[in-house]
């Protein structure tokens, strides 16, 4: 015992086996997804609901752009309250609301009914369990490894696209929309929320172990973290420096350009003369090579500076847009799928890990919220206009040309923040944080 130790004082648990860090990480990989596999999985539907409910292509979409923005602004309450009573409690309970409500869908009537249970509720739930808030849970167990845990954690989002949205379509072809969702949401229920209820830990004290799985020492107090010069003592102080801010917008962008394809591409392919079957199936090869560029880029983010790799990743999606406007119907789908895919969720460990680099993990939660927010509103706004472009020209071509402007300009301010005069990677000596 360590002089001066108190003899009554509790141990802390321990764990031994491998570092703890990484069964976190992949718990939220599967509420990463089932969330975005689930909200993708809306896309499917817009033209069987125009259908049924007697609407346009627009009602649809609001009812998709009213979830988008309640996910944004939700993430920052949902990063506020994992900063503070910690993400176990937080995204357990997301996942109970969520499993409900995807449930709730099979009875939906109409489009109010979309706005209430798809715009709110689900899209509340979601927050918790996608983007942000699970993130600012799994960087509080690594340091070095950060883009590599980050990217697993991320990928999740890329095979649940990979997976449910062509699950969810088979299921309607096979059976009825109602269907779909009902076994959507029992997945979710008898799967999600036991695992993230039983795996989930906080921090590595809760299981006697410190971030990346670095040795505790008896009586020696763990290692502090390297701090950047923009570390936040509070989380407002992160919008009087320029990261935040080149972060956020070429995130909002991010949002418009994904929210847009989720919910429009399949009805995109429908105009094109292409089945529901094959869009979602490219769908699903998008999100499959995006699970690999996923992998693949959070440890080389590991080794280079994030900043490059993410104004990478913005222009190289820009040119997936630029062929879904040059290219024919079927050449474009396939094509849109490939190159997209490389660049799909990439931008989301890269974001996130650039942010607590940069400004810490104490309120990185309420920062990956806020900076979650531009992405969703981005996302919302043009999830509504493209519904208003394609009814009143039965085209996308001028919205995804808006894109890929929008791409090239995120591009550019990635890759302009000052990284390496930033980030707590190129500090010169460990500051206490």
């Amino acid at each position: 015992m360590p002089p001066g130790a108190d003899p009554a004082a509790p141990s802390p648990p321990r764990h031994s086996g491998p570092f703890y860090g990484w069964y976190v990480a992949g718990a939220l990989f599967f509420a990463m997804f089932l969330s975005i596999g689930m909200r993708q999985g809306f896309g499917i539907f817009v033209e069987t609901w125009q259908t049924e409910f007697g609407v346009g292509v627009a009602a649809i979409s609001l009812a998709a752009s009213v979830g988008w923005f309640v996910n944004g602004s939700s993430q920052v309450l949902m990063g506020w309250l994992i900063d503070r009573i910690g993400g176990r409690i937080v995204i357990t309970v997301a996942a109970l609301l969520l499993g409900a409500s995807v449930l709730l869908m099979a009875a939906a009537s109409s489009v109010l009914h979309l706005i209430v249970i798809y715009g709110l509720v689900m899209s509340l739930a979601s927050a918790g369990l996608a983007g942000g808030p699970p993130g600012a849970v799994v960087v509080r167990w690594f340091r070095r490894k950060r883009g590599a845990a980050m990217s697993l954690l991320t990928s999740g989002g890329s095979i649940g696209g990979l997976v449910l949205v062509p699950f969810l379509t088979y299921l309607f072809l096979w059976t009825s929309w109602r269907s779909a969702w009902l076994i959507g949401g029992g997945i979710v229920l008898v799967l999600g929320v036991p695992l993230l209820y039983l795996v989930l830990r906080d921090d590595p004290a809760d299981v006697g172990q410190q971030p990346d799985g670095a040795r505790t020492v008896a009586g020696k107090a763990p290692a502090p973290a390297p701090a950047g010069p923009l570390l936040a003592n509070r989380w407002s102080e992160a919008f009087r420096s320029a990261p935040m801010w080149q972060l956020s917008i070429a995130y909002w962008v991010c949002g418009v350009t994904t929210a847009s394809i989720s919910v429009h591409y399949v009805r995109w392919a429908a105009a094109e003369g292409i089945t529901p079957a094959t869009a979602a199936l490219a769908f699903g090869l998008l999100s499959g090579i995006n699970a690999v560029g996923v992998l693949l880029i959070g440890p080389l983010s590991d080794r280079v500076p994030r900043k490059t790799l993410l104004g990478a990743v913005y222009l190289i999606r820009g040119v997936a847009f630029l062929l879904l406007v040059v290219l024919p119907g079927p050449a474009a789908l396939w094509g849109f799928a490939i190159v997209g895919g490389a660049s799909w969720l990439a931008t989301v460990p890269l974001t996130t890990s650039l942010a607590a680099d940069v400004y810490g993990v104490r309120h990185l939660g309420t920062l990956a919220g806020l900076i979650n927010f531009a992405h969703q509103a981005g996302g919302a706004l043009a999830v509504y206009l493209f519904g208003l472009v394609f009814d009143a020209q039965g085209s996308y071509d001028y919205a995804f040309l808006a894109c890929v402007a929008t791409l090239a300009g995120a591009g550019l301010v990635s890759l302009s923040i000052r990284e390496r005069r930033y980030s707590s990677r190129y500090a010169p000596t460990a500051q206490p944080a």
